[in-house]
């Protein structure tokens, strides 16, 4: 059996961790990134219907500014940010449980929605009207010591960035891609990551259940290309 290597920043690393060790893997963190937040200026709230939280980190890390939005409606991207926005003390309206479009497209389009998200935000492909606001950063760590404790091991990838550092880092260790199997949240997440591993494969729906899942194969070292 494969070990799970979770590259997401804490304190979603931990949390991933202790789900994969509840479905019976064993699992260990190697954030890749660290959240920390960005100064930011509430824009007038008479321009918006609702929030659109796509990460509990906006929660986490948007500061006093968030306490003028209170008043706004939020719909959110997955059960774990809705309960952010929640103990936050804001009213969730809907939560989404695919990622951002399958939300988007489940909204009134004339909705006027002001996402609070992180530097690196994907755009979404359609939907109401937006405007993006970033209140936190995911900020390059240095390369960890233990880099090579991810040779054949299964490898949890949550993000585009983390991905492509993930194949960086790799390459630059001279670390064999060929051991290392690659359990992606997305098809985006996984191409990010490039070519030549043992096996790389995309969660079929963009949530943490799924990508566990996925992950569990890929650490069963009976699963074979």
């Amino acid at each position: 059996m494969r070990r799970l290597v979770v590259l997401r920043p804490e304190p979603g690393a931990s949390a991933t961790v202790e789900r994969a060790k509840a479905m019976g893997l064993e699992a260990f963190a190697m954030p890749l990134f660290a959240v920390e937040p960005v100064s930011w200026e509430v824009p007038e709230t008479s321009h918006f219907d609702a929030l659109l939280l796509s990460s509990a980190n906006a929660m986490r890390h948007g500061g006093d500014g968030l306490a003028k939005l209170r008043a706004m409606p939020v719909h959110a991207v997955g059960a774990a940010t809705a309960a952010a926005a929640r103990e936050a003390g804001f009213d969730v309206a809907s939560v989404g449980d695919a990622g951002v479009d399958p939300l988007l497209g489940s909204v009134p389009r004339d909705l006027r929605l002001l996402h609070l998200c992180g530097e690196n935000r994907s755009a979404p492909k359609a939907g109401p009207a937006i405007m993006a606001v970033a209140v936190y950063r995911s900020a390059e760590l240095p390369p960890p010591d233990d880099l090579r404790r991810i040779e054949g091991q299964s490898v949890a990838v949550h993000s585009q960035r983390a991905g492509k550092r993930l194949g960086e880092l790799v390459d630059r260790g001279r670390i064999d891609r060929r051991t290392i199997r690659i359990a992606a949240i997305s098809e985006a997440a996984a191409a990010a990551a490039g070519n030549g591993w043992d096996m790389r494969e995309a969660a079929h729906k963009p949530d943490e259940a799924a990508l566990l899942a996925l992950a569990a194969r890929l650490c069963d070292n009976r699963e074979t290309k």
